[in-house]
């Protein structure tokens, strides 16, 4: 069994960074999941059945935090003593949130072109850009956690919310506009 104590990166055997590699951790899941998996221990006592569900669910915690970039950046913020209220939170970039509101006007104008789906693929190239653009800012932050560049992640935390919900939105209308045909 493993140590609970550890944080998501110890448990996975991973530095304690923001760049991780996605094949090692998923390789490193699934070892983790064949050890503590609750169906091994079917007809094992009470206490390690409820042991390898605690630590099932911690292993899939882990994960889950650790494969998403916006996740795994308020992960490291925690650990370096920043708790992010994500609901909270907002941006004070007044040009970001300028720009935010332009996408959303654009996206809900995509359904009144003569070719929604090109102006929607365009919309979401330049959404997916401006995802990479914040994780690779997201990245150069944490290789120095001095307390400026802790902050400086924070806020691209912040702006990562908006995006990847903006995003979200154009995926939906993708779906809408599939739907139709």
């Amino acid at each position: 069994m493993f140590d609970l104590s550890k944080n998501y990166f110890e448990l996975f055997g991973l530095p304690v960074d923001f760049i991780l590699d996605g094949e090692a951790l998923a390789e490193r899941y699934r070892e983790l999941q064949r050890v503590v998996h609750p169906d091994r221990y079917a007809n094992a006592s009470d206490q390690e059945q409820r042991l390898s569900l605690q630590q099932a669910t911690r292993i899939n915690e882990a994960f889950e935090t650790l494969k998403n970039p916006v996740s795994r950046a308020q992960y490291l913020l925690s650990l370096h003593g920043i708790d992010m209220q994500a609901e909270k939170e907002t941006t004070r970039d007044t040009a970001f949130l300028m720009e935010q509101l332009e996408l959303r006007e654009a996206l809900e104008k995509a359904r009144n072109t003569d070719d929604p789906q090109a102006v929607l693929d365009e919309l979401m190239d330049r959404i997916s850009a401006m995802i990479r653009k914040q994780v690779a800012q997201m990245a150069i932050h944490f290789e120095d956690p001095n307390p400026v560049n802790l902050q400086a992640a924070r806020e691209s935390v912040r702006k990562m919310q908006f995006l990847n919900k903006l995003l979200s939105e154009a995926e939906s209308l993708e779906a809408e506009f599939e739907d139709m045909l």
